[in-house]
């Protein structure tokens, strides 16, 4: 596994119950702005991990945009459910309500050398 997955997967677990991020606001914490889809995918390659919560990435707009790399037809909306995240068609009602972003939530990122 990469270090750079490793690095998404260390931001994603910090991710509050109850709160989503996206792609791009890991991406940019991580100090690669343009890496959004590799952060896409870690997140694919994530469910081997049970203690990464996946399901709290979404995209840009709040849509369910992986939930076809999860079990079952909706098993990423039900997790999110579950956390009281609510959910129509496919995207987050509220998005802004139930964004955290890394970039201020978090210290600043320093790559280990």
């Amino acid at each position: 596994m990469s270090q750079f997955f490793n690095q998404v997967y260390g931001v994603v677990k910090k991710i509050p119950f109850g709160k989503v991020t996206s792609y791009g606001a890991i991406a940019r914490y991580l100090g690669h702005p343009q890496a959004a889809r590799m952060v896409g995918y870690a997140m694919n390659a994530s469910h081997d991990q049970l203690d990464v919560p996946a399901h709290r990435v979404v995209n840009r707009n709040g849509l369910l945009s992986g939930k076809h790399h999860f079990p079952g037809t909706r098993l990423m909306q039900q997790l999110l459910e579950s956390e009281g995240i609510p959910v129509k068609n496919d995207q987050i009602i509220d998005f802004k309500a139930c964004f955290w972003d890394p970039n201020t939530a978090l210290p600043p990122f320093e790559i280990e050398i």
